[in-house]
């Protein structure tokens, strides 16, 4: 509790800080210049790039893939799972995200996240989720995800779960997710099926819908606005 409130008092100073120095053109929206994120300790802000002339150059840039394996994914990801856009993140961001009740993850193979992510972000490989349930590994990332590998339990107990009780909708027979985090999860963009699969992965083993967000737009929609990207190499 220490650490979130001291996290919290250094933000807010710095952004009464940035506040004071002069505007920019280029803006999130109307009323808003940028956000700032904790990226491995560093506070990262994010805003687009200024140079009006910008264009978008290198993998980004392509309008054409084959298809498959890289077709146009749908706009739902999953039944109860919304989709966002980037106004949605920046908000989770200072809210979700900073309170610590919420995670980023970038759901794409460590080569793509190696090459630049959205800051705030943890990778978790899509592959990750469709482990066996009993893999040490799958195990590991459910539990940074808040989620809490139950052990045996008794036939009453999960029977008076199942009614909705004892907090029954949040647990299955293999899982707990009472404390389970809320999810930004995100691969390269429209075309890219990494985090849909990250998201099928995660219903299957009985995370709730209602706690995962779909950001369909990923990488590409993010550079195509020119907001900031951090390579995790360089931090």
């Amino acid at each position: 509790m220490g650490n979130r409130m001291f996290r919290n008092i250094f933000i807010l100073c710095s952004l009464v800080w940035i506040s004071s120095a002069n505007a920019i053109d280029v803006k999130l929206t109307s009323d808003r210049e940028f956000v700032e994120v904790i990226h491995k300790d560093k506070l990262i802000k994010i805003q687009r790039i200024q140079d009006q002339d910008h264009r978008l150059e290198g993998g980004f840039a392509k309008t054409s893939r084959k298809c498959p394996p890289f077709c146009i994914q749908p706009m739902d990801a999953g039944e109860g799972v919304k989709t966002i856009a980037q106004l949605e993140i920046f908000d989770f961001m200072e809210t979700e995200l900073l309170d610590g009740d919420g995670l980023i993850i970038d759901a794409r193979t460590p080569a793509w996240w190696n090459r630049g992510t959205i800051p705030g972000s943890i990778n978790i490989p899509f592959t990750v989720f469709s482990l066996d349930i009993d893999d040490p590994l799958l195990i590991d990332m459910m539990k940074i995800l808040g989620a809490k590998r139950r052990g045996e339990v008794g036939g009453f107990s999960r029977a008076i779960e199942e009614m909705g009780m004892m907090g029954g909708e949040l647990k299955t027979d293999e899982w707990d997710f009472t404390s389970a985090k809320k999810l930004i999860i995100w691969c390269n963009g429209m075309w890219c099926g990494q985090s849909p699969r990250a998201i099928k992965g995660l219903l299957e083993l009985g995370y709730p819908a209602k706690k995962i967000l779909y950001y369909r737009g990923g990488m590409q929609v993010w550079q195509s606005l020119g907001l900031t990207v951090i390579v995790p190499d360089d931090m």
